[in-house]
């Protein structure tokens, strides 16, 4: 390994709590956190569009507005495991493609973005969260939550197992910086090999984890967010995930 590899490989990421806030909380607080029962299926290859028949399965789950947004588009989710790792799959409608990244690992929620947050064992305050651009480029990392000082360490030994498949389509215009379109869709296969060391992985018929799943657009310079499970501050609020049971 090269020694900027390495650097890279352990760098500390503050995420900017700021800029993830995306207003008021338009659900309720006191809302009960939303249950999700993901069903089992057999490996299949991800194809950005959720054109395998697994998906048939699963059924969509809504992401709603954080704050008051009469033009909040649609957005949704749906998630499959297998004995080897967890798919999900995302979709929404846009208007424009507001994303220049063209690196993985970059601070991809600074622009439209899906995301996901897994947390298996809640003995322990580390989590997975990952994101995915329209463009194809991810953010995977393990984020220890201490008192709300959350940092992500990035993975090391990214590759072969360990290493996510992804895949995205866009629809209504072209995959390029500023182009119109109607929306686009972002399908992620992660294997538990990546979520080790992390406690009740893999899952098994029964298991319960802590989960979310977010959303950032920024068309017209406006910035709008989505949630599953309402969180009230920065995404990063464990407490308030909603809960995956595995069946």
């Amino acid at each position: 390994m090269r020694m900027s590899q390495f650097a890279g490989a352990v760098f500390v990421l503050l995420l900017s709590a700021s800029a993830r806030t995306g207003g008021s909380q338009a659900v309720p607080a006191d809302a009960p956190a939303p249950v999700h029962r993901v069903a089992r299926t057999a490996d299949f290859t991800v194809d950005g569009k959720g054109g395998a028949p697994a998906w048939s399965k699963a059924a969509w789950q809504p992401l709603n507005p954080r704050a008051a947004a009469d033009d909040a588009s649609p957005t949704r989710f749906k998630m499959l495991y297998s004995a080897s790792g967890l798919y999900v799959l995302m979709d929404g409608e846009d208007r424009t493609l507001t994303a220049t990244f063209k690196e993985d690992f970059l601070d991809l929620w600074t622009e439209d973005v899906f995301e996901f947050f897994l947390w298996p064992d809640e003995r322990y305050p580390v989590y997975f969260e990952y994101e995915i651009s329209p463009l194809g480029f991810e953010l995977p990392i393990l984020v220890p939550n201490f008192g709300g000082q959350f940092y992500g360490w990035r993975p090391w030994h990214y590759e072969d197992k360990r290493q996510t498949q992804k895949a995205v389509s866009v629809r209504g215009g072209p995959a390029s910086t500023g182009a119109a379109i109607t929306g686009w869709t972002a399908e992620v296969y992660v294997p538990y090999d990546l979520l080790k060391p992390l406690s009740n992985v893999p899952p098994k018929s029964g298991t319960r984890w802590r989960a979310n799943v977010y959303r950032m657009d920024y068309d017209g310079g406006r910035t709008t967010s989505w949630n599953w499970a309402p969180v009230r501050g920065t995404f990063h609020q464990p407490d308030q995930f909603g809960t995956l049971v595995f069946e």
